[in-house]
């Protein structure tokens, strides 16, 4: 990008906290990873919007409905996956700066499935204890939602790897998934995280 003529760099934030610093120094847009150590990036769209008036697209390799469809709820105004190329990546800068909204198009057919169904207005059904996680699986969830590795989320909850391991498993029974993003998505689905 800062090979690109008429783009400057002007910051960077490995984390929401740092990010905050940045919004005073006007940018024009902010590229927002969804999977941060600290949170998750489109939470700080409305800061943007509030304080800077920048555009903010999110770049992110989180490309999963809930995930899409939030994040331009939270005021997105595009949202590319990280796996687009270069060249796909600064046409959606420059579209995104000239008033566009990019899309990829795996993410676009989250959002017009959404808007076709319209929104979700039923409260998530009733979760058979069975199916129901514990206080710290919710954490663990919590946790790789915000895009921890098994190391961090350990860390993060003061538990050990195998401990991590031994609660991903009763995570994927307990919601009958195989994968952390499938266990992020039923959980929020059924309102466990």
């Amino acid at each position: 990008i800062a090979m690109q003529p008429g783009y400057e760099i002007i910051g960077m934030a490995p984390d929401l906290a740092s990010a905050d610093g940045l919004l005073d120094q006007s940018p024009d847009l902010f590229l927002l990873d969804i999977g941060l150590p600290d949170g998750i990036g489109y939470t700080f769209i409305p800061q943007i919007k509030a304080r800077s008036g920048a555009r903010a697209l999110i770049i992110s390799t989180f490309g999963d409905r809930d995930t899409v469809v939030k994040a331009i709820q939270a005021g997105a105004d595009g949202y590319l996956l990280k796996d687009s190329s270069p060249a796909v990546i600064l046409d959606g800068i420059a579209a995104t700066l000239d008033g566009g909204a990019p899309v990829s198009p795996s993410a676009a057919i989250y959002l017009l499935g959404f808007l076709r169904a319209g929104p979700e207005t039923t409260a998530p059904a009733a979760v058979s204890a069975e199916h129901r996680l514990s206080a710290r699986e919710t954490e663990l969830l919590q946790a790789f939602a915000k895009g921890q590795s098994y190391k961090e989320a350990a860390r993060t909850l003061a538990i050990s790897p195998h401990t991590v391991g031994t609660h991903v498993k009763s995570i994927y029974r307990k919601l009958e998934v195989n994968s952390r993003s499938d266990a992020i998505r039923e959980a929020q689905r059924t309102g466990q995280a």
